[in-house]
């Protein structure tokens, strides 16, 4: 017999459950105490009455035992054979011995226990009884074949038993068991059972939600553990950022060694707080904390916090920060913390008690940590707006480190790190990459090369290039193409759209550069005229602000020019114009009627409460009226320059919608063949050590 291989000695052999609970255990012996007082259990053979007047009458009944009036139970001396088409009484005579023959050979043979019996039971002769084991006796599955059960037709009584007496059959009686009682003893005891057994289960289910039970894992902390041996993350891993990476190295050099600190009275910050769009790198962030320390990492989402029954999510806070304590020194990470760092109270109708119990046990333990400590909490949010002030004073979070998206140089510096681990081809720039992709964060580059990647593993390329990258960048920023057949009409009047807008962005002097200009549908537009600002700029002058408006006006001024009517694809246009306007007179104090004044709330309310209890509006009626008309003046000025200037370059205008329709996009290099270069030009990179970027 070949032997199951065994374990390796240094690995622990898993901890096997057991199959069944006594909870089953005691189901499934009242089952069986049932079916056994039942009497369903190794039940005689049923055969029929005409069956048992032949075995009777081959003297084959050894005796039998009436249940009430139509039962009758019996034994027989030998298996009978089972009855086939043309068996018969006479048949079964001539096959069996007779019961003379056989009486006198019994009557011979008798014994002094065959006295004691009254001597109405003949002796079985050694070929008629069962096949017996070694010992002398015969098996239980042999005496069970010999029972038998017939039901009685009515109207036999005295004929039958005169059979029986003629063949010396013995004969008893006895009352049929009523088992009623039992049953219903059994279903009580049953029921009990079960009801104590659900009891049981309750109790237990209480017990959990303290801290123990069957389902201790509700109060747990789902936290998980980052193992930084399989793949440690650094510094060196995230692009740029130089700002925010020299303070998080302080994080590191305590947690490596906090006595440093200790020995001149400085204490770590106990919070550090990211914040920043999505996608720049914040969670990448703490876990190169985590791997330069070497220390444990603990990772959690706000969201994990909030569950359906109050108080659990204040349990997962205590052992989450129990467990920290005791794999110090460690860093805990909270992710997305405004799921469950709200301000409290804020809302129409009162806050909410789970989320409000588990902020307050955060805000418990972090103020219960020792001077001593080395623990650190690192939380990251989109919205720090929305947090409680409580939660962001000194002694909890007291570093706020802002993650921005990244520059020009850092956008750079992360092609160069994302696209690492590709085949680049020669004639990628990734200078003119880091242009053209103004606004993207981390995650945005990152999915551009695998784009690109994808892109040029589609064509059975053995190098990602320049154009795979191009491709890639115009699927991330405009969309997929369409597959909208638009007709010539149409066609049309989406050239000169579009030709207008690059026109007036060619021309204008502090306008973005033109990088395409497309009438192929993507994303939700018919056409696009992609846009690239000259550098990153913070502060914009209004002299840039009206050249924006009067370029998104310029697809409409074309289609007004050329067909002297307008049409719907302006209505994008028109909402970010207004938008601009209204902000250039109420923000940015733009206006000589109004000055400087700003006459705008904000207009985002992250609670529905804030809007009922504060007044939406801090102006009057006549002031509002002054705000509409000032940003009609800027538009409507605006407008004209914008038709003024397209009729001054009508031959362009044409020139730029015939290449459009016959070629249906235009570069940067084409449009300078067909009207020249435009009176903006792109800004030189800055070095990469005076900014930065994230991952």
């Amino acid at each position: 017999m070949e032997e199951s291989p065994k374990p390796p000695s240094g690995d622990t052999p898993p901890t096997r459950r057991p199959a069944f609970s006594p909870l089953l255990l005691l189901l499934g012996a009242a089952l069986i105490a049932m079916l056994a007082l039942s009497g369903g259990w190794n039940e005689p053979r049923e055969i029929t009455y005409s069956q048992l007047l032949n075995e009777i009458e081959a003297g084959n009944v050894r005796g039998v035992k009436f249940r009430g009036e139509q039962i009758v139970e019996g034994e027989f001396y030998r298996v009978p054979a089972p009855p086939g088409p043309s068996t018969s009484a006479e048949t079964d005579d001539e096959t069996s011995p007779p019961a003379d023959d056989a009486g006198d050979e019994d009557a011979s043979d008798e014994s002094d226990e065959d006295d004691a019996d009254g001597g109405q039971q003949p002796a079985d002769s050694p070929s008629d009884q069962p096949q017996q084991s070694k010992s002398g006796q015969s098996s239980k599955a042999d005496k069970d074949a010999l029972k038998f059960q017939c039901e009685l037709p009515p109207l036999v009584g005295e004929q039958f038993l005169a059979a029986l007496r003629a063949h010396d059959v013995a004969i008893v009686s006895e009352e049929p068991a009523n088992f009623g009682d039992l049953l219903a003893l059994a279903m009580f005891v049953l029921l009990a059972v079960l009801m104590i057994g659900a009891w049981g289960m309750m109790r237990r289910t209480r017990e959990q939600m303290m801290g123990g039970g069957m389902l201790t894992g509700v109060t747990k902390s789902p936290a998980k553990r980052y193992d930084a041996s399989s793949n440690r993350i650094t510094f060196d891993d995230v692009a740029g950022l130089g700002g925010v990476k020299s303070d998080l190295k302080e994080l590191v050099d305590f947690l490596k060694a906090p006595e440093k600190f200790q020995r001149l009275g400085a204490l770590p910050p106990k919070g550090v707080l990211l914040m920043g769009p999505p996608g720049t790198g914040k969670t990448l962030l703490a876990r190169a904390v985590a791997g330069e320390a070497e220390v444990p990492f603990f990772s959690i989402s706000g969201s994990e916090f909030i569950q359906l029954f109050v108080g659990v999510g204040a349990g997962r806070v205590r052992d989450m920060f129990k467990t920290a304590k005791e794999n110090s020194p460690s860093i805990l990470f909270i992710d997305e913390i405004d799921a469950v760092g709200r301000q409290r109270g804020a809302g129409l109708g009162g806050g909410h008690d789970e989320r409000e119990q588990t902020l307050n046990q955060i805000l418990s333990e972090m103020d219960g940590f020792t001077p001593s400590s080395t623990v650190i909490v690192v939380a990251a949010t989109n919205r720090p707006d929305v947090l409680d002030p409580a939660l962001l004073r000194p002694g909890r979070f007291d570093r706020h480190i802002t993650v921005d998206r990244p520059t020009v140089a850092g956008r750079k510096a992360l092609f160069e790190l994302h696209a690492a681990k590709v085949p680049i081809d020669e004639t990628v720039d990734f200078d003119r990459l880091a242009r053209a992709t103004v606004g993207l964060t981390g995650a945005d580059i990152r999915n551009i090369v695998n784009e690109a990647a994808l892109w040029a593993t589609r064509n059975d390329k053995q190098h990602v290039g320049a154009e795979d990258f191009e491709y890639a960048r115009d699927k991330v920023i405009m969309g997929g193409r369409r597959e909208d057949i638009l007709s010539d009409q149409e066609k049309l009047i989406t050239a000169y759209h579009e030709a207008g807008h690059a026109l007036l962005a060619w021309l204008l002097p502090g306008s973005d550069l033109v990088h395409k200009v497309t009438i192929i549908p993507r994303g939700r537009a018919l056409g696009v005229t992609q846009l690239i600002p000259e550098a990153d700029i913070q502060h914009i002058t209004r002299k840039s602000l009206e050249a924006r408006i009067i370029m998104g006006l310029g697809g409409r001024a074309a289609e007004r020019k050329q067909f002297n009517e307008c049409s719907t694809g302006a209505e994008q246009d028109l909402r970010m114009v207004t938008q601009i306007a209204r902000r250039m007179v109420t923000r940015w104090g733009m206006s000589e009627r109004l000055g400087p004044i700003a006459l705008s709330n904000s207009e985002e309310h992250p609670f529905l409460g804030r809007e009922i209890v504060q007044e939406e509006r801090q102006f009057s009626e006549h002031t509002a009226q002054v705000i509409d008309e000032e940003v009609a003046r800027i538009l409507h000025a605006c407008d004209q320059r914008a038709v003024d200037m397209l009729g001054e370059h009508g031959d362009k205008l044409d020139s730029l919608s015939n290449a459009l329709l016959e070629r249906e996009e235009l570069d940067i290099d084409e449009i300078t063949e067909l009207i020249g270069p435009s009176v903006n030009k792109p800004r030189p990179i800055i070095d990469e050590a005076s900014t930065g970027a994230s991952s």
